[in-house]
């Protein structure tokens, strides 16, 4: 698989990220195992988790499968800190000392004595983002941090940030973002202020939240996410008459290719500039056998246009200068 560096930082990371996401509630640990050794045979080395994906179960399961199964210095350790508040003396969220606790858990769930790619799950509007930033600073400068990025920060907010650390021992080296055929937004302020700073990309949910698989166009698989009371809202959010045409476009695209609307609709999140690795999770290790087919797959200029016209976003002031 085809090893990226991580914006202008010296990591390298796989194209194609393992999500982890479902560990521990619909994926159990013999699966995860599976789904692991899967994607290291192919070459694969960006695996991402966080703190809050099954109250740490993810992490839990990951960490118990690091050398048994897969060279811990084979894989980059990706997970993130600050999704939610709490009323104890640090607040939760964003704070210093909050952070630096969630580092701890994560260690420590995770077994090993640094992370590789800490980042910050969410902007934390209660707390200074110096003190935020500061946490990042001792993370790194500890050695238990190697390297740091951030998520789901809008435009202003990744470049202030990234501002905010030049010069620091903890530059910002990715932010990750959700981003596919369906959703294009990160194009109008996130990519060129991330482009700006040097910082990747990492593309979350590049399927559309499996939309883009064509897997809901006729109906809801029982067994789909879409179907599921806890994650139809996030499914559904995608389903659309925009939606509809793009994923016939890609089906379209599928058919001409004799390859899945999977593998076209990643392909071409894969390779959108700045993208360092897009981000794949999946149910079952059949699930994600399809997505790293894949790497095998460049699109065309011809049908990477077409879906590019397809998808296009609104662009107008001020992303664009108007005369």
């Amino acid at each position: 698989m085809e090893q990226r560096h991580l914006g202008h930082s010296g990591l390298r990371v796989s194209r194609i990220g393992l999500g982890t996401m479902s560990w521990g509630q619909d994926t159990d640990s013999d699966e995860a195992a599976s789904q692991l050794v899967a994607f290291a045979d192919l070459g694969g080395t960006l695996v991402d988790t966080a703190d809050v994906y099954s109250d740490g179960e993810s992490e839990r399961i990951l960490g118990g499968l690091l050398d048994d199964l897969v060279p811990r210095e084979d894989l980059v350790i990706a997970t993130k800190a600050v999704a939610r508040r709490d009323d104890g003396p640090f607040g939760g969220g964003a704070s210093r000392g909050a952070l630096l606790w969630a580092l701890e858990g994560s260690l420590r769930r995770l077994g090993v004595d640094h992370i590789d790619l800490w980042q910050l799950h969410a902007w934390d509007a209660a707390v200074p983002l110096d003190e935020t930033l500061s946490a990042l600073d001792a993370a790194v400068t500890s050695g238990k941090v190697r390297y740091a990025g951030v998520s789901n920060y809008s435009g202003w907010q990744l470049a202030t940030a990234a501002s905010r650390q030049h010069g620091k021992q903890a530059t910002i080296v990715s932010t990750q973002m959700e981003y596919s055929l369906l959703e294009r937004g990160i194009e109008r302020e996130v990519g060129p202020a991330a482009d700006h700073h040097g910082i990747g990309l990492l593309a979350w949910a590049p399927l559309g939240r499996g939309v883009l698989t064509g897997k809901y166009r006729a109906a809801t698989p029982a067994d789909s996410r879409g179907a599921s009371p806890r994650f139809a809202p996030y499914v559904d959010q995608h389903r659309n008459e925009r939606a509809a045409r793009i994923v016939q476009a890609v089906v379209t695209a599928a058919d001409g290719l004799a390859t899945s609307p999977l593998s076209v609709a990643l392909a071409w999140v894969r390779d959108r500039p700045g993208v360092c690795s897009a981000i794949v999770g999946a149910r079952d290790t059949g699930q994600l056998l399809g997505s790293l087919v894949s790497e095998e797959l460049t699109l065309p200029a011809a049908i990477r246009a077409a879906l590019d016209d397809v998808s296009d976003v609104e662009l107008s002031y001020p992303e664009v200068h108007l005369s």
